[in-house]
């Protein structure tokens, strides 16, 4: 009797990258393919339902015209909805500078998406209402 042996096709990862922003942590892989980007098991359409934020997904592969050349698989966690697309656009830029740095670089550099954006919400402080606001002042 002769044993079924199942190839199996190895998935290589071409580059990856952390993107972050605010409270959001996005791992890309890049890997070939044919274009297809998938968030969280979901495709990218799906998991961001908002249009602006599919768009921002998808500008470092617009900006450096390989919309149809990588498909790319993104774990992302943590923040919300605009975060999460923030941290995915900085991971995808990140992955396309490991892949070949010559070549997108500069494009990704010159339209913002290999700085990360620091701005994050400040802490409560104690005695205060707020992370600044005080309590209202009583004089009498």
């Amino acid at each position: 009797m002769a044993k079924k042996t199942a190839e199996k096709k190895e998935i290589v990862n071409l580059a990856h990258g952390t993107g972050r922003r605010k409270t959001s942590v996005a791992r890309v892989y890049l890997r070939e393919g044919n274009g297809q980007i998938t968030v969280n098991g979901k495709p990218v359409d799906e998991y961001f339902v908002d249009a602006i934020s599919v768009f921002t997904v998808k500008q470092p592969l617009a900006v450096t015209e390989t919309s149809d050349k990588f498909d790319i698989l993104i774990n992302v966690v943590g923040g919300g909805i605009k975060g999460q697309a923030g941290a995915c656009r900085h991971g995808i830029a990140r992955a396309l500078c490991e892949y070949d740095n010559d070549a997108y670089r500069k494009a990704l550099h010159d339209a913002g998406f290999m700085t990360r954006d620091p701005r994050m919400v400040e802490r409560k402080k104690y005695g205060r209402r707020g992370a600044r606001r005080r309590f209202q002042f009583s004089k009498r």
